[in-house]
């Protein structure tokens, strides 16, 4: 069985690519994406800003599994577009991002290998340009408890390395924090033993 793994790849920052065949120009964007209310934003200021585009293909990838993804050709041949791009974010093995690739036709038609090739290269070209960053799942972990019991909490948070978020310190305390989904239960255990967790 293979072992649970709460690392996934992502990239740091907003990125763009650029390929050009034939007169046709293929600019790419990666955005580092959490929703897919995000994308619907980012997409909508593409559009605006590139209001003259033919095409505006996408895919995107999300969740720590990329469970998540969609590819869409918009309006291209069916798969000469949004898969390659799709394809881009798998054999980089990345989630939490989103490719547009926006393509100013320059008259000549590509055909549907010259159009997988031309997406394929704007969107590593985009990605080539990303610094890649390693993320890890977190958990949001509400704690309760007296303040006679405050030493014994930041105790456990410190020898976890876990830095509190948001605190109110009165006679019931409460602290707001972060922790690994690999290692939620384990540190969720040490705590139930001197706060109430949630």
């Amino acid at each position: 069985m293979a072992q649970f793994s709460d690392e996934f790849l992502t990239i740091s920052a907003q990125t763009e690519g650029f390929f050009k065949d034939k007169g046709s120009r293929f600019l790419a964007f990666a955005f580092p994406i959490k929703s897919e209310n995000e994308i619907d934003t980012f997409r909508a200021e593409l559009k605006k800003r590139f209001y003259d585009a033919r095409h505006h293909v996408y895919a995107f990838r999300l969740g720590a599994d990329a469970k998540t993804y969609r590819a869409s050709d918009d309006g291209e041949p069916a798969n000469s577009s949004g898969q390659p791009v799709l394809g881009v974010l798998r054999s980089h093995e990345l989630t939490n991002v989103l490719i547009v690739v926006v393509r100013y036709f320059g008259g000549t038609k590509l055909g549907v290998p010259g159009l997988i090739h031309a997406y394929r290269t704007a969107a590593e070209d985009a990605i080539s340009n990303a610094k890649i960053v390693t993320e890890t799942v977190k958990i949001k972990l509400s704690l309760n408890f007296e303040y006679t019991k405050l030493n014994d909490v930041m105790h456990i948070l410190k020898s976890e390395m876990i830095e509190p978020t948001e605190q109110i310190f009165e006679m019931q305390c409460e602290l707001k924090c972060f922790v690994r989904q690999a290692d939620f239960e384990r540190i969720t255990g040490r705590l139930q033993k001197v706060c109430v967790v949630q």
